[in-house]
Parts: structure tokens; C-alpha cells; sequence
């Protein structure tokens, strides 16, 4: 009887695994380390700030009236909003319950997901970012960014504002991408439904529509 090497019987048995795809990274090797970066640039250029724009107000022109560098302390939400007296532990509490709710979201992420995880880390930093603000100080939070013109200027803002503005518009075109994803997957999977079950009816696109659409969100 012929007598192969171990060499040979370990390759043998590697083989059928050597063109396999590699498994995704976790999530948490670009969540973590994204929301981190974004929270401590947006802690350290308030503080930056806070102790260079003094007092606030005051107008430092970066290119013209253009770009602008103007300390202001935001007692209310983006754009100036307000609630009354009670803001501040108001917009505390709302934030607190949309990071849960992100956290869900970023829990229900498939492996490998990027946009998607990159949307959700940008978003949830920008929120703690502000979040840190509220807690500490009673001034409110703090924005310097301002840009504009003479005759118009867009609401003063800070580096949190930008990383949820750009997280939430990539989260809507992801959101949108699966929502489109998920009604091709329905009507896909009507269509067979109906060819194997004409003995008790036809299963329309709606009865799956929606278990497809939830599971791809993360809240089923």
C-alpha cells in the first residue's frame, strides 16, 4: 500500500479551505475608534474655543465674512431651538434616548456593514459630543464654527454638529438602500411563495414586505 507524508496529508486536507473568503472584520474595529477620534476633536476645539474666542459673540474672520470663528453657548438644540426653561435636561434626556436607540442599531449591523456602521459611529459621536456639554456646564453647548455672508449666515455650529449631519444623511441613503434591497427580496421571495403554494393561495409581496424590512433595520 502506498504511504503519503504527513506533509502531504495536512496539504491535502488545507486545501479545499485556501480559497475561502475571509470573515469580516467586527464592527467595533471601525465604530470604536471613529466615535472616539470624532468625540475627542470635538472636546479638545470647544475647550480650543472656549478659552481663545473669549468673549462670546465676538466675530474672528477666518476668509472674510465668509468663514468665521465666533464663540456662542447653544442652551437648545441645533438651529437655536428651544423648550423654555427646562431645555437643558429636556434635550439631555432625548439624546440619551436616541443613543439607545442607535446602540440598537448598531447592535442589529451584519458584519462587514461599513456605511452603515461608519453613519451610526459619526451620529453617536456627535450626540455624546454635545451630550458632555449640556452635563457640564449650564452655558449650554458650545459652537464657533460660522459660516455665511453679510446678509445671511447659517446657525453657528461645532465639530459634534458635523459628524451627525454627516451621519445621519449617510444613514438615510443606507436606510433608503435597504428599504430598496429588502422590496426586491419581498417580491422575490412572493413570487416563489406563490408558485410553491397553490394549494393554499398565493402569498402576496405584502405578507413579507415588512419582517423583511424591520430585520434589515435592526427592530424586529
Amino acid at each position: 500500500m502506498e504511504r503519503r507524508a504527513p506533509e502531504a496529508d495536512a496539504g491535502a486536507a488545507a486545501a479545499p479551505h485556501r480559497g475561502a473568503p475571509l470573515a469580516p472584520l467586527p464592527n467595533g474595529f471601525l465604530f470604536w475608534p471613529v466615535a472616539l477620534l470624532v468625540v475627542l476633536a470635538d472636546v479638545v476645539t470647544k475647550a480650543i474655543a472656549a478659552a481663545t474666542l473669549f468673549p462670546p459673540l465676538i466675530p474672528h474672520p477666518v476668509i472674510g465674512d465668509v468663514a468665521r470663528l465666533t464663540l456662542v453657548y447653544n442652551r437648545g438644540a441645533a438651529f437655536g431651538i428651544h423648550v423654555g426653561t427646562y431645555s437643558r435636561p429636556i434635550f439631555a434626556i432625548l439624546t440619551v434616548g436616541a443613543l439607545a436607540i442607535l446602540w440598537r442599531l448598531y447592535r442589529a449591523t451584519l458584519p462587514g456593514d461599513r456605511p452603515r456602521v461608519l453613519a451610526l459611529a459619526l451620529v453617536s459621536a456627535g450626540a455624546v459630543g454635545n451630550l458632555i456639554d449640556r452635563l457640564r456646564s449650564a452655558k449650554g453647548v458650545v459652537d464657533f464654527i460660522d459660516i455665511g455672508s453679510a446678509t445671511w449666515r447659517w446657525p453657528t455650529f461645532n465639530v459634534a454638529d458635523i459628524a451627525v449631519t454627516t451621519g445621519a444623511v449617510l444613514l438615510a441613503v443606507v436606510l433608503w438602500r435597504e428599504d430598496r434591497a429588502a422590496a426586491r427580496e419581498s417580491a422575490q421571495l412572493a413570487a416563489d411563495g406563490a408558485r410553491g403554494s397553490e394549494s393554499t393561495g398565493p402569498v402576496t409581496a405584502s405578507d413579507v414586505a415588512v419582517p423583511v424590512a424591520a430585520e434589515r433595520r435592526g427592530i424586529a
